[in-house]
């Protein structure tokens, strides 16, 4: 039996018939990742002495008849930007390379109390900035799918690891697609929660008005278990929302009759492979025919989406980068001959050619001269593309689009083309924009035998009717079948 294939859901269910132990699962998952971890390289660093007591843990306390999370045992991999006490957290990049920090994330606490299982820690690109995980400065990963090619970022590893069987969940973050895209391109779930709904204390921060930390697995049903856990206010972050937050995985639905959906037009056009805009086309249909209300909307902003979002989230890259000095922590210079040579020295050699370029493209943007004809007129029209968001949600309970515009590109294809490889996350920026929760499902796959990923959006803190109307597709579509064929 392979469990690394099974569903989260489904091996709750069977440990707590007694078909399996947390501990056989976690070793078949370990197992999995001595298999083909080489040809993947979806994990940075991996922890399996903790992981391994952890299973033991939670055996010990099921043989006791002890009332547990029902994920508890479920093996769980952690972006690398996403703070884990006594483990290496790197953040893809030299600047981290060896920095381990002395206290966890909000969202790992909260994976520790539920007794998960982690396995471990996964790649990115560095600083979470990148579409391709190709900027990583630890190692490249590569899709399960097709060896040659991408997986998607900056959530790279995190997708990959799911689509691999390296993991049956993990955590990734998005600040414009970081989860959806590799999601997409991977062929698996990821899910944006809204702006807010999770704490991000303890995540290493990109764009802080745009990260959000989120779940990637399986199947729906997984999304929302593990959203459930993730989920509620932080007194830590500020940014974090003070309400209810209902129980997701309770109340899922299958139901498509009486749904309004929304099919935004901007994100059809040209530059979107027609197998993708097929692809897509044929869930609008299925949901069609099984009671839901089509209709047609725009938001003529989404198209300086781009603009936009590469403007803001630098901006607030190079506010959150200036602690990366050589002073306090993290990779310092060995030869300088003053402290500003220091400073220089640290940050020339500690960061990448993608982190230092959108440092570069800020430090032009905010600049005397420049600051109110691009970044003052940047966040006006994230004003103006959240008011265009809320008006069409008036009248629809959700967007329907693709996740990205083609399936995954080869290695090395884009990245020396930064606007095509930016472009990849052009449909997806919106809702960060916005602060919109997302998710993309599998929906396809294309003459080459490479996923595609088909996006849902929803309104602010609408997370159940977006996993409903995912949980509806899932169903209608007979389930999905995420793992590669290749390994």
């Amino acid at each position: 039996m392979k469990l690394y294939e099974k569903t989260a859901s489904e091996l709750s269910e069977m440990l707590r018939r007694k078909k399996c132990s947390a501990l056989e699962i976690y070793e078949d998952v370990s197992n999995r990742i001595k298999s083909v971890e080489d040809k993947v390289g979806a994990y940075i660093t991996l922890s399996d002495e903790t992981a391994r007591k952890k299973a033991i843990e939670v055996d010990e306390a099921l043989a006791k008849g002890e009332e547990l999370h029902p994920l508890a045992g479920i093996p769980i991999g952690i972006k690398d930007n996403i703070s884990t006490k006594g483990i290496r957290t790197s953040c893809a990049s030299k600047m981290l390379e060896n920095y381990i920090p002395p206290f966890n994330a909000t969202v790992v606490e909260k994976i520790n109390n539920a007794d998960m299982v982690v396995t471990g820690k996964l790649n990115m690109d560095e600083f979470a900035m990148g579409s391709s995980t190709e900027t990583s400065y630890m190692k490249k990963t590569r899709n399960p799918h097709d060896l040659d090619r991408v997986p998607g970022g900056s959530s790279g590893g995190s997708a990959a690891a799911v689509a691999a069987g390296e993991a049956i969940l993990t955590l990734g973050s998005d600040t414009g697609g970081s989860i959806r895209q590799p999601a997409a391109l991977c062929g698996v779930v990821g899910f944006k929660p809204t702006y807010g709904s999770v704490s991000r204390y303890g995540l290493i921060a990109f764009a802080s008005s745009l990260d959000q930390i989120g779940p990637i697995g399986k199947s729906v049903k997984d999304i929302a278990m593990l959203q459930d856990i993730i989920s509620g206010y932080d007194k830590m972050d500020a940014t974090s929302k003070n309400m209810e937050y209902p129980k997701l995985t309770d109340n899922l639905t299958v139901n498509a009759k009486g749904l309004k959906i929304g099919i935004l037009k901007e994100y059809f056009g040209e530059g979107v492979d027609d197998s993708v805009k097929e692809s897509v086309y044929k869930v609008v249909k299925l949901f069609e025919e099984n009671g839901a209300e089509i209709k047609e909307i725009s938001i003529p902003s989404a198209n300086f989406a781009m603009s936009t979002y590469y403007i803001i989230s630098s901006a607030e890259a190079s506010s959150n980068l200036a602690r990366f000095d050589g002073v306090k922590y993290g990779y310092r210079a060995k030869e300088y001959d003053s402290l500003i040579d220091m400073y220089e020295n640290t940050r020339s050699e500690g960061f990448g050619d993608e982190v230092k370029r959108r440092i570069m493209l800020v430090t032009f943007v905010l600049s005397s001269g420049f600051y109110d004809a691009y970044y003052k007129k940047a966040k006006i029209m994230q004003k103006r593309i959240s008011s265009e968001f809320d008006n069409v949600f008036k009248d629809i309970d959700i967007i329907i689009s693709p996740t990205v515009v083609s399936t995954a590109f080869k290695i090395g294809e884009n990245i020396d083309n930064p606007v095509k490889m930016y472009y990849n996350d052009a449909f997806t920026v919106t809702a960060n924009i916005g602060g919109l929760p997302a998710i993309s499902l599998p929906c396809a796959k294309d003459e080459k035998n490479l996923p595609i990923g088909l996006q849902l959006i929803g309104k602010k803190f609408s997370e159940q009717t977006l996993l409903n109307a995912a949980y509806t597709y899932e169903n209608l579509c007979g389930g999905f079948n995420v793992h590669s064929q290749i390994l």
